[in-house]
């Protein structure tokens, strides 16, 4: 974690506000490491966040809209169903986050990394994990059209009936990911990946073939 941060921890029963953040953001004068804060639902459209951290932060619903996240972290946050529209995300990080129903839409991701994160039924349409060495991530049902998984290594992840409509899959490796029960036209969405015999087995098994 970034030693230049100030650490503020609060009471996870205290429901923090706008103004909280605002004041410890202005007090401190740089970036500031939020340890245990309730910031379920905030409106928090626009805040400069830049380079700040946030650990074992609960913000289900939480507005991040429009919001400087640049360098920011994330670790071990409930972000369930929040708002990141128009954010800046470069070079965030998400690590053993809650992220199911994530709304990222026309956000700014260079360098945006996620670690070990659920990110059941999210908005993630046209984000780039190019060449991204991506391990325990869950995007079951998360809408991927046009993503960029070129080149990328999925470990452990699961794209089991996410939307991967003109996503790219060029050189990715997916012989650990579950890519749940195929259709040839959905598999079709996959090409140019690295799938596994047993992956390519269950696809011919759908079309009543079988590998001998």
């Amino acid at each position: 974690m970034t030693d230049t941060c100030v650490e503020l921890a609060a009471d996870p029963a205290v429901l923090a506000t706008r103004d909280d953040i605002e004041a410890a953001l202005r007090f401190h004068g740089e970036p500031v490491r939020f340890v245990g804060w309730n910031l379920a639902e905030a409106m928090l459209k626009g805040i400069d966040f830049n380079s700040c951290e946030f650990v074992r932060c609960r913000a289900a619903r939480a507005d991040f809209s429009s919001c400087d996240l640049t360098d920011a972290r994330f670790v071990s946050c409930d972000l369930n169903n929040t708002d990141w529209t128009r954010a800046i995300l470069s070079a965030a990080l998400f690590q053993d986050c809650r992220l199911t129903g994530m709304q990222l839409i026309a956000a700014r991701t260079l360098g945006l990394s996620f670690e070990r994160c659920l990110l059941v039924s999210a908005q993630l349409r046209g984000v780039s994990f190019r060449r991204a060495e991506l391990e325990e991530l869950d995007f079951e049902g998360a809408d991927l059209t046009e993503a960029d998984f070129r080149e990328a290594i999925l470990t452990r992840c699961s794209l089991r009936d996410a939307n991967v409509i003109h996503a790219r899959f060029e050189g990715a490796d997916l012989r650990s990911c579950d890519l749940g029960n195929l259709s040839l036209a959905d598999a079709a969405r996959f090409k140019g990946a690295i799938i596994s015999k047993h992956q390519a087995a269950g696809l011919l098994s759908g079309l009543g073939l079988k590998v001998i």
